[in-house]
């Protein structure tokens, strides 16, 4: 291992950055898409109405509630264990799937009956809009998914469902028809969409000094591999990922672009790939996992750089 593989390993290790709240819902590679007439006949007009009533009451994109509603499911038609008594075998109950112990903490009597029944999608429905918003939905949509089944197809599944049900004339949850990462962001090019969705696909595994994948990583491998997953090539280290360039100011930053920290006499020492506004996936340090955190409050941000701009201008 080179001295400069070493130098750029070892600032990996150093703190920690606490974890912030997360981005927002981010197109991978395209929009799912949404129709010009959104497809809700396979939604139960019973179901369609509590969704729709849950969506407004906690302010949420409705086609989201029934994206979960149809793969936990299928808007309770299904007849596998857990959907009208008992649980499954992960112990989840009801039409919404709910685990006992976020039941007990989200679950609300969503009819005023004077019963809070997690088989009931009267109570169930509307309580899964609380815990998405608890989680942090609409603002960080994806992670509130997310936080619904700990993984990301499950995500992608779940936006892919509501980009059916959603019509581009709806006005609410028009994040699930662009390629938007926020209100008011630009949209995400090929190669940034690649990166990001690389980056996702490692969250929650082992930071390692000097790996590059494919169990666990370190700040500047798992930056580089995720570029090489886009199809583009950029050196091993943090140091020489910020000198290839081309810088980006503050501010002007992107999802997909690369955020430098941890200043040094040979470069950046610490790098991640940028998310949301102020938000990244990292691989901070030995003992921790890659994860998203905030970039915006760390007095030792350095900068930002775009290595995507080499490949478009080509």
């Amino acid at each position: 291992m080179t001295a400069r593989l070493l130098l750029a390993a070892a600032a990996c290790l150093v703190i920690a950055v606490p974890l912030g709240l997360v981005l927002a819902f981010t197109a991978m590679v395209g929009s799912y898409g949404c129709a010009t007439q959104g497809d809700v006949g396979d939604i139960p007009p019973d179901y369609l109405r509590l969704y729709q009533q849950a969506g407004q009451a906690y302010g949420i994109a409705w086609p989201v509630l029934a994206g979960i509603g149809k793969a936990e499911s299928d808007h309770g038609r299904s007849t596998a264990p857990g959907v009208h008594s008992g649980t499954n075998r992960a112990g989840a109950m009801g039409p919404m799937q709910f685990l006992a112990s976020t039941w007990v903490a989200y679950g609300i009597d969503g009819n005023d009956d004077g019963r809070v029944d997690v088989y009931d999608p009267a109570d169930a429905i509307p309580s899964a809009a609380r815990y998405l918003k608890a989680s942090g939905a609409p603002g960080d949509l994806y992670r509130a998914i997310w936080r619904y089944n700990h993984a990301d197809w499950y995500v992608r599944r779940v936006l892919a469902f509501a980009g059916q049900y959603l019509t581009v004339t709806d006005g609410v949850g028009e994040e699930l028809c662009a390629v938007a990462v926020a209100p008011g962001s630009i949209p995400l090019s090929a190669v940034a969409g690649r990166v990001i969705a690389y980056a996702r696909m490692q969250l929650g595994k082992p930071y390692a000094w000097g790996a590059e994948g494919s169990g666990a990583f370190d700040c500047s491998g798992l930056t580089m591999r995720a570029y090489q997953y886009a199809g583009l090539a950029i050196p091993r280290v943090a140091a020489d990922q910020w000198r290839q360039g081309p810088a980006v100011a503050r501010g002007l930053e992107q999802p997909g672009d690369l955020v430098f920290m941890r200043p040094g006499p040979g470069g950046p020492g610490h790098v991640g790939v940028v998310v949301a506004p102020g938000q990244m996936i990292h691989a901070p340090r030995t003992g921790d996992v890659v994860r998203y955190a905030s970039y915006s409050a760390r007095s030792d941000l350095v900068g930002f750089t775009r290595p995507a701009l080499s490949w478009e201008k080509r």
